[in-house]
């Protein structure tokens, strides 16, 4: 009998401690931990830097609130601004809480309502981002959505041009959708949006919840491309697990945003910004992040020739450290057997695995997650 909610299909496993790719649970047992609390802990689970500084900032202060001034905001800032096409930044809790402040400026801003989403996206669990989510799982049971939200397929630019008008306030897209399967926007589609917000002066957001904080080999994943986006929405690795999240936008919005227009009581506390102010100042390094490249293509090309010859196999998408692995079959079975064997692995919807490891993991480590597929698969046979 459980005194929570059951929302969650928990595994029958709990983890105890962590450290860097390595997880225990509850029996002792070990793991390498290929999920990184869903893209989370980029920098391996308990990293010593970003603990001391959430240890010497505990001792000091929590919370004060947003009434007074706060030096560590503006550093965490100051760096997000500097790696990304944005201005001005605005600190809340979650990825939902970002989403959804996004899509109140970009309302604000333009005074006009309509925000164009793309079918399987996944943005949110508030009634805004649920609405901008394009997965009708997500929505089921809470009646009538908000209205003005219009979800179109993803990379399909005719029928971008068709929907957008002048009443579009924004178009809001990942770079990657990773809760709907590890696709990829391709350059053409991206470039398109852009041009069109320019043309209907809507504002383009890219939602950087999954993809953002080095976890594609960029800062952000639209700069992969010649995009400047109007608002960036982050959170999940910003603070390496300690919640937090932000927008960062540009200098013409920062007025819409004006004293009492938006808020979070918690959002940019103490405790948060000095554990993002430690992740930014390891991850956003420049050969810190060729080396996330480097071992996204090494575990891709890894995982290549252990798949090969698997019938069910479909083929690999991925971008730095965020890897997409497709079947004709669903994929629970082989996770759970994965998990058996010591390696964690997510699903992204039934038929694709979702590999989000630490961007610290090793070589070494690869090789031993290799090691563990190549035991599970044979196990399969």
């Amino acid at each position: 009998m459980t005194s929570l909610f059951e929302n969650y299909g928990r595994w029958d496993v709990e983890l105890v401690s962590g450290n860097g790719t390595t997880v225990t649970d509850s029996e002792g047992k070990t793991y390498l931990d290929f999920t990184s609390g869903i893209g989370v802990c980029g920098l391996g689970h308990c990293h010593p830097k970003v603990v001391e500084a959430l240890s010497e900032q505990a001792r000091t202060i929590w919370h004060t609130s947003n009434l007074f001034k706060s030096t560590l905001q503006e550093e965490v800032a100051e760096r997000l601004t500097q790696f990304s096409s944005g201005d001005a930044v605005f600190f809340c809790n979650s990825g939902a809480e970002a989403n959804e402040a996004a899509i109140k400026l970009a309302r604000k801003y333009t005074g006009k309502s309509k925000v164009i989403t793309f079918q399987q996206s996944f943005h949110g669990r508030t009634f805004a981002t649920m609405a901008a989510t394009g997965q009708d799982k997500v929505k089921q049971g809470f009646g009538p959505m908000l209205e003005t939200f219009v979800h179109l397929p993803f990379n399909h630019i005719e029928a971008l041009e068709q929907e957008m008008d002048q009443d579009t306030a924004a178009v809001m897209l990942e770079i990657i959708q990773g809760e709907g399967g590890v696709h990829p926007a391709t350059e053409e589609f991206l470039l398109t949006v852009e041009k069109l917000c320019a043309e209907y002066e809507a504002l383009l957001i890219v939602d950087e919840i999954q993809t953002g904080m080095g976890r594609t080999g960029k800062p952000f994943a639209y700069q992969h491309f010649p995009l400047s986006p109007d608002i960036i929405t982050s959170a999940k690795g910003l603070g390496n697990g300690f919640p937090t999240g932000a927008i960062i936008g540009k200098e013409k919005l920062k007025a819409t945003f004006s004293p009492g227009s938006h808020g979070s009581t918690f959002g940019g506390n103490p405790l948060a910004m000095s554990a993002a102010k430690a992740t930014i100042q390891m991850i956003f390094q420049e050969d810190f992040l060729k080396e996330v490249t480097e071992k996204g293509d090494y575990l891709t090309e890894k995982l290549n020739n252990v798949f090969s010859r698997w019938p069910s196999f479909k083929g690999i998408r991925h971008k730095g450290l965020m890897i997409g692995i497709e079947f004709s079959e669903e994929v629970a079975p082989l996770m759970a057997e994965l998990r058996k064997n010591g390696l964690i692995v997510l699903n992204a919807g039934p038929n694709v695995l979702r590999l989000l490891p630490p961007l610290t993991v090793t070589r070494q480590e690869i090789d031993q997650a290799i090691e563990i597929w190549k035991q599970t698969l044979i196990q399969k046979v």
